[in-house]
């Protein structure tokens, strides 16, 4: 089918197409928006793209967003490591820093359960998280999931998984968060008055 565009304007359409939440229009308007300016403005996206692919990766112990081994907040010696809180993006740890209510570490699970998607606990820093609760001596993990069905399906298998280690405690966040939606949206008071809220989970292999 032929375009109204030449070959290199419908390949940036094309790979901005790709991104999350953009649509062939948001597209569109975006690469007219790069064909506007500059050459210095675009080379600086160009460059933001390039030097983010070659420095940023994941840290090793929570597989947040990295510049180096160690994220700023396992760097971090003043942060309690004996809680931590399980969060599904590194998108979430930045909603929950603003809140200023959690000292202690956290651990990205980099997705949630979605079978629909084919997106299991095996895809998912699971095996981590267990390790982690096994060897650093953490004496309380706190679910801080998505309250979508997602989220919710990833904190019940995990409560499982974790209920009954000896000495932890499984704390999942209040529903000061609006059923269906994400963290990222969520206003630092109501996301704090969650973490303030949590409750603890109670393994169902304890109450038989």
């Amino acid at each position: 089918m032929a375009t109204a565009y030449a070959a290199a304007v419908q390949e940036l359409i094309d790979c901005l197409g790709r991104l999350p939440g953009v649509g062939p229009k948001s597209a569109q308007r975006i690469a007219y928006h790069l064909l506007k300016v500059d050459a210095t403005e675009a080379n600086r996206l160009a460059r933001a793209i390039t030097e983010v692919k070659d420095k940023v990766g994941f840290c090793t112990a929570c597989f947040n967003i990295a510049e180096g081994e160690l994220c700023m907040v396992c760097a971090d010696t003043r942060r309690d490591a004996h809680v931590l809180c399980v969060v599904e993006e590194p998108r979430d740890v930045v909603a929950i820093e603003r809140t200023r209510e959690f000292k202690g570490r956290y651990h990205v699970l980099q997705g949630a359960i979605d079978h629909l998607q084919g997106v299991g606990p095996d895809q998912l820093r699971v095996r981590e998280l267990v390790r982690r609760v096994g060897t650093d001596e953490v004496t309380e993990v706190i679910l801080c999931t998505n309250p979508n069905l997602e989220g919710e399906a990833t904190a019940l298998y995990l409560s499982r998984l974790l209920g009954d280690v000896p000495g932890l405690t499984v704390s999942r966040i209040a529903s000061g968060l609006p059923v269906g939606g994400d963290l990222e949206y969520a206003d630092e008071l109501t996301l704090g008055r969650a973490l303030e809220g949590r409750r603890v989970v109670e393994s169902e292999n304890k109450e038989h």
